[in-house]
């Protein structure tokens, strides 16, 4: 039984009365987190999977998508955006956020249908294929979704505004002019309130959370496959080593993500990836974001990076701490955490007003921190005790806040020296036998009479004492109700729990006053998420010594003057940078020739990383194209795939193509003319050893010197010798035959195996079949005998 008591126990002694016990008895409270225990739980919830849940509409052409974050309990909506009869768009927005579930109109066209039903049977989806869901039409009707949406309760509009201000404040938020998408918000409300999303098991009247609306739109993008990301290393998930992370199951590998990854809050990472999902070509935002890495690059500035960087690890996941807030489930490390990253985002304003306010995010963070932080913050440091709430793992208000809540504390604080009082007096009034008394206090329950059990008390008729009433026995000590202890309860009252429920209502009200400044932490956040992606990217500059690219809309393609593979830089002794140009009317299709390891694939990757984020002209980058088939078929689908492309004269993309098929050049398959450009990696022979440059220049490689790379590899030189035999004898056109040597040892072998077979046999054996043995032992092995 728990019990958070105050006793006083007075006891008989040869001297007189005298106070045996003369203590404050509390329940031993369960382990409270401290500070850091605190933190660290909240890093815990930080790293919850989150549950995504989107709706969908299309219609003549247009598609309208809206989803539901439950990580940060955010509403995301694309507008009306035209999508093609194949729905890339859609499976784009399919492949970046992963959705739990698809919710959908059950009236649909035929594109549509044979989408969801080719989503739904794609059973090796990673991570998982969604669930499709099914409603009837009805729920996404135009007006039903306005009027869902404008009744909705959220938190982020203030209770004082009029029914007609918050119909102003939510059109100033969600486009009631995009048709589709008002009717896929509607039908994601629908959804939500019927499944009760993140509230499954409280009362109904609880509505699902809902702390803002968030457009996002997928224009000025550059377009890149989810091969793509997979080949160049962007990301590359690893199984995690940890057995306590098996539940989560992976783990950023080697990538480029996982090298430029330097946030310190969970924020930024997730704005990280976002940008490497979505890379843009908006040029006024590329930048944008330059111009504040540039800055930071500045030996004079680093004092500056470092400083904000320590305040950005206060950074936290506030959104989660608004949804326990809306849920009434604050705990006490929610307020330490909010007024923690409240108090760091001020000193983000201050660091920012100190900065040159030509660049963008130091203005926005300087104008939008807004005196409403310190209201919150100022609050919350004046009403919370944070070393109490700790204490008793529940909120707990300062002296001052309330006179009446001071009052009680006070007369619980001096409760022991009173009931001390009380207990004398009680056990001048008890059995001579009864060697000592306690009056105790239980929440809930109020104040009782304690005694020791004596052996004489056997029988529950034994407990019987006149003039009290037996309440129950718990170790060994059994508890009465006596007049003094009802006459307590009368005047006292349930101070504890009278206590809580007015620090509750405190608490409450203090959620009202941070809830209402809800869309005000979430700017906050919005911005210091992004300066923390930019220091990340500043810091791994610095250290890797990045240069700054140069955008201008006048030239079309690409220079890159030394450009450098920044993952296996890390990995290899020393990395030979490449240059490369590309644009115009000449060189838009590169024949990249040359050995084997002498560095082809990695001159694509590092042009790959540097154009994809440079143009919205297309890329396309074909390495060892046709391998996987015959040599023949593969050459001229490969000679193919070119000429179609050349064919489009100055339309045709950018190419870049490393093959070890020299006859690609040798017969001229391919058209002469400046559209054309043929490079090769530079290689020099020292007699027999073959030596790599790593160096792209002009020309073409004279052979693919796969025999030397075989050596490299670690293959058996007789083996390497019989591989260029039998290369030279297709070349030369000539018939080739079995290694003599090599088939009489092998022939000898085999024979001896299958004497000692026969050696083994007990002909006596009553079940032994010999047409089984001839069978499956001596005919297999024929063969390679005769």
């Amino acid at each position: 039984m728990l019990m958070a008591s105050l006793g006083a126990t007075p006891s008989r002694t040869p001297q007189g009365w005298g106070p045996r016990e003369a203590s404050a008895r509390f329940p031993s409270p369960a382990a409270v987190p401290g500070p850091r225990e605190a933190e660290e739980e909240e890093v815990e919830e930080e790293e919850e999977l989150a549950e995504i849940h989107l709706c969908v509409l299309w219609n003549s052409g247009y598609l309208g998508i809206a989803y539901y974050d439950t990580s940060d309990s955010t509403i995301h909506f694309m507008p009306d955006a035209p999508d093609h009869e194949s729905l890339k768009l859609l499976q784009r927005v399919l492949d970046e956020i992963n959705p739990q579930s698809v919710v959908t109109s059950a009236k649909q066209d035929e594109n549509m249908t044979r989408f969801l039903g080719k989503l739904a049977s794609q059973e090796h989806r990673e991570p998982k294929r969604p669930e499709i869901i099914f409603l009837p039409s009805v729920d996404f009707g135009l007006e039903i979704s306005k009027q869902r949406l404008l009744s909705g309760n959220y938190s982020f509009i203030p209770d004082s505004m009029t029914a007609t201000e918050k119909i102003l404040f939510l059109s100033s938020i969600i486009p009631f002019d995009c048709l589709l998408t008002v009717r896929a918000l509607g039908g994601l409300l629908k959804f939500l309130g019927r499944r009760r999303i993140g509230v499954e098991l409280e009362d109904y009247n609880v509505s699902v959370p809902i702390l803002g609306f968030k457009k996002f739109v997928l224009t000025h993008l550059v377009n890149i496959d989810q091969d793509t990301y997979s080949v160049l290393q962007i990301f590359k998930s690893e199984s995690h080593p940890s057995v306590y992370k098996v539940a989560s199951g992976l783990k950023e590998g080697l990538s480029l993500f996982g090298i430029l990854n330097r946030c310190r809050c969970k924020l930024g990472e997730k704005l990280l990836r976002l940008w490497f999902t979505r890379p843009t070509h908006d040029l006024g935002e590329l930048n944008s974001r330059l111009d504040v890495i540039q800055f930071f690059l500045l030996p004079q500035n680093l004092d500056m990076a470092q400083m904000l960087h320590r305040l950005l690890g206060h950074i936290r996941n506030v959104p989660l701490i608004l949804k326990r807030m809306k849920l009434s489930h604050t705990k006490v490390s929610d307020w330490q955490v909010l007024y923690k990253t409240v108090y760091s985002a001020l000193g983000l304003r201050d660091a920012c007003r100190s900065l040159p306010q030509s660049i963008q995010l130091f203005r926005d963070i300087a104008q939008e921190f807004s005196d409403d932080l310190h209201h919150i913050a100022s609050l919350i440091g004046k009403v919370v005790d944070f070393e109490g709430s700790l204490a008793e793992n529940r909120f707990t208000v300062l002296p001052n806040i309330d006179p009446e809540i001071d009052d009680k504390k006070r007369r619980l604080m001096g409760l022991p020296n009173f009931l001390t009082e009380v207990a004398r007096k009680e056990l001048e009034n008890l059995d001579s036998r009864i060697p000592s008394c306690s009056v105790i206090y239980i929440p809930l329950i109020g104040f009782l009479l304690c005694i020791p059990r004596l052996s004489s008390m056997v029988e529950a008729s034994d407990f019987e004492i006149d003039g009290l009433d037996f309440m129950f026995l718990s170790e060994e000590k059994l508890h009465y109700r006596s007049a003094r202890t009802k006459e307590l309860d009368a005047l006292l009252g349930d101070l504890h729990c009278e206590i809580r429920d007015q620090e509750m209502l405190l608490m409450y009200q203090l959620q009202c006053q941070v809830l209402a400044r809800a869309a005000v932490l979430t700017r906050v956040l919005d911005l210091a998420s992004r300066l923390d992606v930019l220091l990340a990217l500043a810091s791994a500059a610095r250290d890797y010594g990045y240069s700054r690219p140069r955008y201008s809309p006048q030239v079309l393609g690409v220079r890159i003057q030394n450009g450098r593979h920044p993952l296996m830089e890390l990995c290899a002794r020393t990395f030979v940078p490449n240059s490369t140009e590309c644009g115009g009317d000449k060189g838009r299709v590169k024949v990249i020739t040359g050995p084997n390891s002498s560095g082809k694939s990695i001159y694509l990757k590092q042009v790959a990383k540097a154009v994809n984020n440079a143009t919205a002209q297309s890329l396309v980058l074909i390495d060892e194209f046709g391998k996987g088939t015959n040599t023949v078929d593969g050459l001229a689908l490969l000679a193919a795939v070119l000429r179609h492309w050349l064919a489009l004269g100055c339309t045709c993309p950018h190419i870049f193509v490393a093959t070890n098929f020299l006859s690609l050049v040798q017969l001229q398959l391919l058209p002469q003319g400046p559209l054309v450009q043929y490079l090769t990696m530079e290689t020099c022979e020292d007699g027999n050893d073959l030596v790599f440059f790593y160096q792209v220049c002009e020309g073409v490689a004279k052979a693919s010197h796969a025999s030397h790379t075989a050596v490299q590899a670690g293959l058996p030189n007789r083996l390497v010798a019989r591989g260029k035999e039998v290369s030279d004898l297709i070349r030369s056109g000539k018939l080739i035959k079995p290694v003599k040597d090599l088939l009489k040892k092998n022939q000898m072998e085999n024979c001896q195996t299958l004497v000692d077979k026969f050696m083994k046999l007990d002909l006596e054996d009553p079940n032994l079949d010999l047409n089984v043995f001839m069978r499956q032992e001596v005919l297999p092995a024929a063969t390679s005998i005769l």
